[in-house]
């Protein structure tokens, strides 16, 4: 996730991020390159993704058409399950309205008592957590989601959330295995600020807070 105080063009920025990724592995040796998406904010407050079963350092040549913004999301999909791959719509992030989301975990027999909508994890915590949206602050929104689904998860081995709200921009960052996969990065200037999976080459990071909201 980026923030900048002024208008900005994300494809240098973008492209780290790819490089990143292809390096990267998650703790079962999964690439992720099961496809990805980009979300920008326009100038009317709205987002707006691109999204590609592609992975993301195959997706270069989108880069330079990204308009120049004051935030952007972008995101490498790891499909948890076989039949999970090869479907747009779960490419995240997940965007509507004013708001951008995205996750990156793993949660066991997760028990609701209602009905979520969506047919994968990501797409049910995405509809529950606008679902905390309505009429709420976006950060209590976000802790009660937390609360949620920490309660209603036999384990959690891991729960990283990343949301736009407007012009705010939250993260939480908790896990029980893996931090040299799971801990979130962030990097701030007077004038940008970055969270991210990974320190990112030539830019100084420092480890996001565990386990607690952090609006940045």
């Amino acid at each position: 996730m980026i923030r900048s105080t002024s208008p900005f063009r994300p494809d240098a920025v973008l492209e780290k991020f790819a490089a990143m990724a292809e390096r990267s592995r998650a703790p079962d040796g999964d690439w992720q390159g099961d496809g990805c998406g980009i979300a920008w904010r326009a100038d009317n407050e709205q987002w707006h993704a691109h999204t590609s079963l592609r992975p993301i350092w195959e997706e270069a040549m989108v880069f330079s058409g990204i308009p120049a913004t004051t935030a952007c999301v972008v995101h490498a999909r790891s499909a948890s399950f076989p039949d999970h791959k090869n479907v747009p719509d779960f490419n995240q992030p997940f965007v509507r309205g004013h708001h951008s989301f995205v996750f990156n975990g793993l949660l066991r027999n997760v028990s609701m008592p209602f009905q979520v909508e969506g047919r994968i994890g990501s797409q049910k915590i995405w509809a529950l957590l606008e679902r905390f949206l309505k009429g709420q602050d976006p950060a209590k929104a976000l802790n009660i989601l937390v609360s949620v689904l920490q309660g209603r998860s036999q384990h959690v081995q891991a729960l990283n959330l990343g949301l736009f709200s407007g012009a705010r921009m939250l993260a939480f960052c908790n896990y029980a295995a893996f931090p040299e996969y799971y801990q979130l990065y962030c990097h701030r200037t007077p004038t940008i600020t970055m969270v991210c999976s990974e320190a990112l080459d030539g830019q100084p990071f420092y480890p996001l807070p565990v386990n607690e909201v952090t609006e940045l």
